[in-house]
Protein backbone atom coordinates (compact mmCIF):
# COMPACT_ATOMS: atom_id res chain seq x y z
CA UNK A 1 0.00 0.00 0.00
CA UNK A 2 1.51 3.49 -1.19
CA UNK A 3 -0.04 6.67 -0.50
CA UNK A 4 0.65 9.36 -3.19
CA UNK A 5 -0.99 13.65 -2.89
CA UNK A 6 -2.09 15.94 -5.80
CA UNK A 7 -4.11 19.34 -4.86
CA UNK A 8 -5.35 22.25 -7.47
CA UNK A 9 -6.78 19.94 -9.93
CA UNK A 10 -8.95 22.80 -10.58
CA UNK A 11 -11.30 20.77 -12.91
CA UNK A 12 -14.21 22.14 -15.01
CA UNK A 13 -16.05 19.57 -17.05
CA UNK A 14 -14.68 18.46 -20.76
CA UNK A 15 -14.24 20.14 -22.36
CA UNK A 16 -12.92 22.56 -19.50
CA UNK A 17 -15.45 25.32 -18.96
CA UNK A 18 -12.68 27.40 -17.27
CA UNK A 19 -9.60 26.52 -19.05
CA UNK A 20 -6.35 26.46 -16.90
CA UNK A 21 -3.94 27.72 -19.68
CA UNK A 22 -5.53 31.06 -18.79
CA UNK A 23 -3.05 30.97 -15.75
CA UNK A 24 -0.13 29.89 -18.20
CA UNK A 25 0.60 27.63 -21.24
CA UNK A 26 2.21 24.72 -18.47
CA UNK A 27 -1.54 24.16 -17.63
CA UNK A 28 -2.35 23.22 -21.13
CA UNK A 29 -4.16 19.80 -20.85
CA UNK A 30 -2.90 19.65 -17.41
CA UNK A 31 -5.87 16.95 -16.50
CA UNK A 32 -4.86 14.94 -19.23
CA UNK A 33 -1.29 14.51 -18.02
CA UNK A 34 -2.48 14.39 -14.29
CA UNK A 35 -4.16 11.50 -15.43
CA UNK A 36 -1.60 9.60 -17.06
CA UNK A 37 0.72 9.59 -14.66
CA UNK A 38 -1.94 8.41 -12.06
CA UNK A 39 -2.83 5.47 -14.30
CA UNK A 40 0.35 4.60 -14.38
CA UNK A 41 1.33 4.67 -10.56
CA UNK A 42 -1.52 4.06 -8.69
CA UNK A 43 -2.79 0.57 -8.03
CA UNK A 44 -6.49 -0.77 -6.60
CA UNK A 45 -4.65 -0.68 -3.25
CA UNK A 46 -2.58 2.05 -3.04
CA UNK A 47 -4.40 5.63 -1.40
CA UNK A 48 -4.45 8.98 -3.29
CA UNK A 49 -4.92 12.48 -1.18
CA UNK A 50 -6.23 15.50 -2.66
CA UNK A 51 -5.64 18.84 -1.02
CA UNK A 52 -8.39 20.71 -2.12
CA UNK A 53 -9.11 22.96 -5.04
CA UNK A 54 -10.76 19.71 -7.09
CA UNK A 55 -13.64 21.56 -9.41
CA UNK A 56 -14.70 25.40 -10.29
CA UNK A 57 -18.13 24.20 -9.93
CA UNK A 58 -20.13 26.20 -7.98
CA UNK A 59 -22.92 23.49 -6.84
CA UNK A 60 -22.40 20.02 -5.99
CA UNK A 61 -24.30 18.45 -9.08
CA UNK A 62 -22.26 20.44 -11.07
CA UNK A 63 -19.19 19.57 -9.87
CA UNK A 64 -20.02 15.47 -10.21
CA UNK A 65 -18.85 15.48 -13.61
CA UNK A 66 -15.36 16.68 -12.10
CA UNK A 67 -15.94 14.21 -9.30
CA UNK A 68 -16.48 11.04 -11.27
CA UNK A 69 -13.71 11.72 -13.37
CA UNK A 70 -11.77 11.33 -10.39
CA UNK A 71 -13.63 8.07 -8.65
CA UNK A 72 -13.02 6.48 -11.66
CA UNK A 73 -9.21 6.35 -11.07
CA UNK A 74 -7.19 3.81 -9.81
CA UNK A 75 -6.82 3.70 -5.68
CA UNK A 76 -9.01 4.89 -2.70
CA UNK A 77 -9.59 8.61 -3.13
CA UNK A 78 -9.82 10.80 -0.24
CA UNK A 79 -10.24 14.33 -0.65
CA UNK A 80 -10.62 17.72 1.66
CA UNK A 81 -12.02 21.24 1.17
CA UNK A 82 -10.44 24.23 -0.78
CA UNK A 83 -11.07 27.55 -0.82
CA UNK A 84 -12.69 27.48 -4.77
CA UNK A 85 -14.32 24.34 -3.68
CA UNK A 86 -17.95 26.25 -3.12
CA UNK A 87 -19.78 23.08 -4.12
CA UNK A 88 -18.71 21.29 -1.20
CA UNK A 89 -21.82 20.42 1.16
CA UNK A 90 -22.36 17.45 4.04
CA UNK A 91 -19.97 14.60 4.24
CA UNK A 92 -23.46 12.30 3.77
CA UNK A 93 -24.74 14.22 0.65
CA UNK A 94 -21.26 14.48 -1.55
CA UNK A 95 -20.80 10.36 -0.49
CA UNK A 96 -24.64 9.50 -1.87
CA UNK A 97 -23.50 12.09 -4.80
CA UNK A 98 -20.60 9.95 -5.88
CA UNK A 99 -22.42 6.57 -4.55
CA UNK A 100 -19.75 6.25 -1.98
CA UNK A 101 -16.30 6.14 -4.56
CA UNK A 102 -14.71 8.55 -2.92
CA UNK A 103 -14.09 9.92 0.69
CA UNK A 104 -14.85 12.99 2.12
CA UNK A 105 -12.57 14.60 4.75
CA UNK A 106 -14.42 17.17 7.09
CA UNK A 107 -14.09 17.05 11.13
CA UNK A 108 -12.86 13.67 11.49
CA UNK A 109 -10.37 10.91 10.22
CA UNK A 110 -9.56 7.91 7.90
CA UNK A 111 -7.63 5.34 8.76
CA UNK A 112 -5.40 3.76 5.97
CA UNK A 113 -3.55 0.81 7.71
CA UNK A 114 -1.47 1.86 10.04
CA UNK A 115 -1.74 6.12 9.34
CA UNK A 116 -4.54 8.08 10.25
CA UNK A 117 -5.12 11.10 7.30
CA UNK A 118 -6.80 13.95 9.14
CA UNK A 119 -7.43 17.40 8.19
CA UNK A 120 -9.79 20.47 7.27
CA UNK A 121 -9.19 22.96 4.68
CA UNK A 122 -6.96 25.48 7.23
CA UNK A 123 -6.93 29.10 6.25
CA UNK A 124 -4.56 32.05 5.94
CA UNK A 125 -2.32 32.27 9.01
CA UNK A 126 -1.87 35.47 11.41
CA UNK A 127 1.90 36.10 10.30
CA UNK A 128 0.74 36.24 6.53
CA UNK A 129 1.15 39.99 5.25
CA UNK A 130 -2.02 39.50 3.67
CA UNK A 131 -4.21 38.08 6.86
CA UNK A 132 -6.79 40.40 8.21
CA UNK A 133 -8.83 40.99 11.40
CA UNK A 134 -11.49 39.42 9.01
CA UNK A 135 -9.19 35.99 8.70
CA UNK A 136 -9.59 35.80 12.42
CA UNK A 137 -12.32 33.75 13.24
CA UNK A 138 -11.85 31.72 10.36
CA UNK A 139 -8.48 30.68 10.92
CA UNK A 140 -9.33 29.76 14.86
CA UNK A 141 -12.52 27.74 13.55
CA UNK A 142 -10.03 25.94 11.05
CA UNK A 143 -6.98 25.11 13.62
CA UNK A 144 -10.28 23.99 15.98
CA UNK A 145 -11.44 21.42 13.04
CA UNK A 146 -7.90 19.71 13.11
CA UNK A 147 -7.75 19.57 16.51
CA UNK A 148 -11.22 17.82 16.55
CA UNK A 149 -9.43 15.75 13.72
CA UNK A 150 -6.68 14.68 15.67
CA UNK A 151 -8.22 14.03 18.58
CA UNK A 152 -10.35 11.36 16.85
CA UNK A 153 -7.63 9.65 15.74
CA UNK A 154 -5.83 9.85 18.95
CA UNK A 155 -8.84 8.14 20.53
CA UNK A 156 -9.43 5.49 18.02
CA UNK A 157 -5.64 4.67 18.79
CA UNK A 158 -3.44 6.03 16.01
CA UNK A 159 -0.04 7.09 16.77
CA UNK A 160 0.75 7.55 12.99
CA UNK A 161 -0.70 10.93 11.80
CA UNK A 162 -1.04 12.86 8.07
CA UNK A 163 -2.21 15.89 8.28
CA UNK A 164 -4.36 17.19 5.10
CA UNK A 165 -5.16 20.75 4.18
CA UNK A 166 -5.04 23.25 1.60
CA UNK A 167 -3.53 26.11 2.72
CA UNK A 168 -0.31 26.26 4.09
CA UNK A 169 0.28 25.62 7.59
CA UNK A 170 2.57 28.17 8.66
CA UNK A 171 3.88 31.20 7.00
CA UNK A 172 7.82 31.13 6.07
CA UNK A 173 7.78 28.55 8.62
CA UNK A 174 6.68 30.65 11.13
CA UNK A 175 4.77 29.24 14.21
CA UNK A 176 1.15 29.22 14.03
CA UNK A 177 -2.20 27.33 15.77
CA UNK A 178 -1.52 24.62 12.91
CA UNK A 179 2.09 23.71 13.25
CA UNK A 180 1.50 23.67 17.30
CA UNK A 181 -1.00 21.29 16.57
CA UNK A 182 1.17 19.31 14.70
CA UNK A 183 3.84 19.35 17.42
CA UNK A 184 1.54 18.25 20.17
CA UNK A 185 0.50 15.50 18.24
CA UNK A 186 3.21 14.67 16.54
CA UNK A 187 2.08 14.71 13.13
CA UNK A 188 4.66 12.84 11.12
CA UNK A 189 3.53 14.17 7.50
CA UNK A 190 1.43 17.48 6.66
CA UNK A 191 0.50 17.91 3.01
CA UNK A 192 -1.03 21.03 1.49
CA UNK A 193 -1.47 23.21 -1.63
CA UNK A 194 -2.98 26.39 -2.72
CA UNK A 195 0.65 27.48 -3.52
CA UNK A 196 0.80 28.32 -7.21
CA UNK A 197 3.67 30.29 -9.86
CA UNK A 198 6.45 32.68 -7.19
CA UNK A 199 4.69 31.59 -3.99
CA UNK A 200 5.51 28.08 -4.44
CA UNK A 201 9.55 29.49 -3.50
CA UNK A 202 8.10 30.36 -0.07
CA UNK A 203 5.97 27.24 0.68
CA UNK A 204 7.30 26.46 4.25
CA UNK A 205 9.52 23.44 4.06
CA UNK A 206 9.85 21.55 7.32
CA UNK A 207 8.28 21.25 10.92
CA UNK A 208 9.66 20.59 14.47
CA UNK A 209 8.48 17.17 13.97
CA UNK A 210 6.96 17.22 10.80
CA UNK A 211 7.61 16.73 6.82
CA UNK A 212 6.02 19.35 4.90
CA UNK A 213 4.59 18.33 0.80
CA UNK A 214 3.48 21.16 -0.87
CA UNK A 215 1.55 19.04 -3.47
CA UNK A 216 -0.27 21.89 -5.62
CA UNK A 217 -0.67 19.96 -9.23
CA UNK A 218 1.77 22.61 -10.87
CA UNK A 219 4.14 22.42 -8.13
CA UNK A 220 4.41 18.71 -8.96
CA UNK A 221 4.85 19.20 -12.86
CA UNK A 222 1.19 17.91 -12.67
CA UNK A 223 2.21 14.51 -11.70
CA UNK A 224 1.51 12.73 -8.05
CA UNK A 225 3.34 12.88 -4.90
CA UNK A 226 4.53 9.85 -3.33
CA UNK A 227 4.58 10.70 0.30
CA UNK A 228 3.86 6.88 1.79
Amino acid sequence: MRIFAIADTHLSGNPAKKPMSVFGSHWENHWEKIKTDWMSRVTAQDTVLLAGDISWAMKLDEALFDLNEIAELPGNKIITKGNHDYWWQTVVKMTAAVNHRLTFLQNSFVGIDSYAICGSRGWICPDDPYFSPSDRSIYEREVSRVKTSLLAAEAAGYNRLILMLHYPPCYANLPSGFTQLMDEFKVELCVFGHLHDEAIKDAPTQGTCTNYHLVSADALDFKLKLIV
